[in-house]
């Protein structure tokens, strides 16, 4: 399923992020760094991760965001 292997890569990446200390490389607070750790987050799972995305999504009953407002309120 999806959302499982979404889970534990995203467990992965994070673990790695801090165990590594790439953490410390990126500017925390800031939309890069956002989209840093999104990217390296979500790299191995989806083509838009570290990227504003040009389409909607959703996740089960739950929407994400409308794509037309997250440039304005990232």
């Amino acid at each position: 399923e999806l959302a499982k292997q979404e889970e534990l890569l995203t467990k992965k990446r994070a673990k790695e992020l801090f165990e590594s200390g790439k953490i410390e490389d990126l500017e925390i607070g800031t939309f890069q760094g956002l989209s840093d750790i999104h990217q390296f987050l979500f790299q191995d799972i989806y083509d838009f991760a570290g990227k504003i995305r040009e389409v909607n999504i959703a996740k089960g009953n739950f929407q994400f965001a409308p794509r037309i407002f997250l440039a304005q309120t990232l």
